[in-house]
């Protein structure tokens, strides 16, 4: 019992970092929503507290061919 009161304590601390570094980042001030987004709110959301930490990560796309023609 106590290490699940421990664990959500955990993870809405959690998330309220990262809610906070999302506000930090102007996710909420657009009214223009769309997937991609809705897609950086949730990444931010969830991975924003790690770069408090100086753990900043990042993503890189990989190449994609180009269409044909």
């Amino acid at each position: 019992m106590r290490i699940g009161i421990v664990l959500l304590t955990l993870v809405l601390l959690w998330s309220v970092i990262g809610l906070v570094a999302a506000f930090q980042r102007g996710y909420f001030d657009s009214a223009d929503t769309n997937c991609s987004t809705l897609g950086s709110t949730a990444v931010t959301v969830f991975v924003g507290p790690l770069n408090y930490v100086g753990v900043n990560p990042t993503v890189e796309c990989p190449s994609l061919p180009r269409p044909s023609e």
